[in-house]
């Protein structure tokens, strides 16, 4: 890892929020892309999944979400349940932050996109007693438009057509489609 990523993942524990921001972004940025430090900062990561502080929480998933392409190991695939436990967070910004990165693992390859899309419509279809489930399914449906943008399977697209179809309000079906316009 060069130095200025080693310093923003630093950064990340200043006691200045402008430079936790500014070395926030500039990992996401960096994540993007392959890169060549994921193993570097991956087991800190995972640790960081369930630290005591929500932003270490949501920042890993995130991150974590991102490096998936950057892991021909398929480390991600053994770590999603730990990853894909963040999306249910108590602190429901960390779990809505972390539930829409978690797209990006799909990313990764074959058995990471399956992973990711068995859980999404598992959740989808069986998570109505949750908190705030709407916009939760709002996040799933943008999650799998997004994966759709990058990989342009028409099955994604379907399944998602599909998924909106099984929501029963009429005012809920307009809006999950209006991320697919």
């Amino acid at each position: 890892m060069d130095s200025v990523t080693k310093s923003y993942f630093e950064n990340l524990e200043a006691k200045d929020k402008d430079i936790q921001i500014e070395a926030y972004n500039n990992i996401i940025a960096a994540t993007k892309e392959e890169v060549d430090w994921a193993y570097e900062v991956w087991d800190q990561l995972k640790g960081w999944l369930t630290d005591t502080d929500n932003h270490r929480r949501s920042r890993a998933a995130q991150f974590l979400a991102g490096l998936a392409k950057s892991d021909p190991e398929k480390r991600i695939v053994g770590d999603f349940s730990a990853l894909w436990e963040v999306t249910r967070d108590p602190k429901f910004v960390t779990a809505r932050h972390s539930l829409q990165s978690i797209w990006k693992v799909g990313l990764a390859g074959k058995e990471q996109k399956e992973m990711v899309i068995n859980h999404i419509v598992d959740r989808f279809q069986n998570g109505a007693d949750e908190k705030h489930y709407t916009l939760i399914r709002f996040d799933m449906i943008q999650g799998l438009k997004n994966l759709y943008d990058v990989l342009k399977e028409e099955e994604i697209k379907q399944l998602a057509m599909d998924l909106i179809e099984t929501e029963e309000d009429i005012k809920y079906r307009k809006k999950y489609m209006t991320v697919w316009k």
